[in-house]
């Protein structure tokens, strides 16, 4: 039996998915919490694993995630969102934001605070606004009670209440002031995503002159790409300064539409996202969103009584999976969506997304059928399997 401690060590015969590329018969050195080498052939003396042929990618990054394991982020309660943690931090996200759907303020406002916590501890690294500036008629499992157009007052209360946690905001830039809005959180260091709109591409292309530079689970709750009128999905798929979030568990996304957006858009502007609710890694049956009720059935969660998706189920090493087995991409093109780019987008990639010397040792062990063995956090085992 392991011992869930830091501890100096070097994991040999495996693959290791670094920069260059998959490294046979790889090794990386692991010293406190820092990856220090990584190299082939012979390792280094030390404390060996070995791996047994396992595939090494750097731990995931999830810049989308509502909940999991029973627990949501739309919480006052701390131990709710650790759970939530601790579920996804189990299959191989290492790094996530905490998204919070549309709410009254004055409750988005309380659990902004609850996560500014956790972000302060180093759990998270920062919280995603989902709304509540989102448009009704693209709304999805959002409650069209909370939706409210932006004024500056309103994003400034919210980036307060977040105490300067607040890495992303949702929002439809068609609405009354929604350009300026984007302005002001781009000009916070705030990226500005759009999402859940029914613009046209006339009000889409200035949210992103204004700096948005994110489009939030690409396809889904927005305006349908038409030969006409490409909306916003033709937009956003197109400008070279937009990253796309694709949710990668092939339900909201068909693997020949996935397959199609990530290739147009390539490494430099893919990322996967689960998009995940709190029934993730819990039983199907009854749970909400927001106040929003949703059933999960088989997996596959939606409104109740509406049918309408209400985010996912997914976990990030599904999504990983799902893109090269599903949708036929490569390994370095799966590792570049789901920890390389989120970590440059968040501007920390001088410290994870990648494997390399003085990087944190965050990994994820894969097998043959690519579902993780064992996860590595910050030098520490979250979980792990003997190879």
């Amino acid at each position: 039996m392991f011992v869930n401690r830091a501890n100096d060590f070097v994991l040999t015969g495996g693959r290791v998915a670094s920069p260059q590329g998959v490294l046979d018969d790889g090794w990386l050195a692991v010293s406190g919490e820092l990856i220090t080498a990584l190299g082939t052939g012979t390792p280094p003396p030390g404390e060996h694993i070995d791996l047994d042929g396992a595939l090494v990618v750097p731990g995931f990054i999830d810049l989308h995630c509502h909940g999991g394991g029973g627990g949501s982020f739309s919480t006052f309660d701390g131990d709710e969102a650790a759970t939530a943690i601790a579920t996804h931090r189990r299959h191989g996200t290492t790094t996530m934001l905490a998204s919070l759907v549309s709410n009254p303020l004055p409750v988005l406002t309380g659990q902004l605070n609850t996560l500014a916590e956790l972000v302060a501890d180093g759990e998270l690294a920062g919280i995603h606004l989902e709304g509540p500036f989102i448009a009704n008629a693209r709304c999805g499992a959002h409650d069209p009670a909370a939706l409210r157009e932006p004024d500056s007052g309103t994003v400034d209360l919210l980036l307060e209440a977040g105490k300067g946690r607040v890495s992303m905001v949702t929002l439809a830039p068609e609405l009354a002031g929604g350009i300026k809005a984007v302005r002001q959180f781009a000009e916070a260091g705030v990226i500005a995503a759009i999402g859940h709109t029914d613009g046209v591409e006339a009000q889409i292309r200035p949210a992103i002159d204004a700096g948005a530079t994110m489009a939030t689970h690409l396809f889904n709750g927005m305006r349908p790409l038409h030969h006409r009128e490409p909306g916003p999905i033709g937009v956003l798929l197109d400008d070279e300064r937009v990253t796309v979030e694709l949710i990668c568990d092939l339900v909201h996304v068909h693997p020949t539409v996935l397959r199609l957006a990530a290739k147009h858009a390539g490494k430099g502007r893919t990322v996967l996202i689960t998009d995940a609710m709190s029934a993730t890694d819990a039983a199907d049956g009854t749970y909400t969103l927001g106040k929003l009720e949703v059933d999960v059935d088989d997996g596959v969660a939606t409104l109740a009584g509406a049918g309408t998706l209400a985010g996912s189920t997914l976990t990030m090493d599904a999504a990983f999976r799902n893109l090269v087995a599903g949708a036929g991409l490569s390994i370095e093109a799966a590792v570049h969506a789901t920890s390389t780019h989120p970590a440059e987008l968040l501007g920390i990639e001088g410290r994870t997304g990648s494997l390399g010397p003085g990087l944190f040792a965050d990994l994820v062990l894969l097998g043959d059928d690519l579902c993780p063995t064992g996860v590595l956090r910050r030098g520490e085992w979250v979980t792990r399997r003997d190879h």
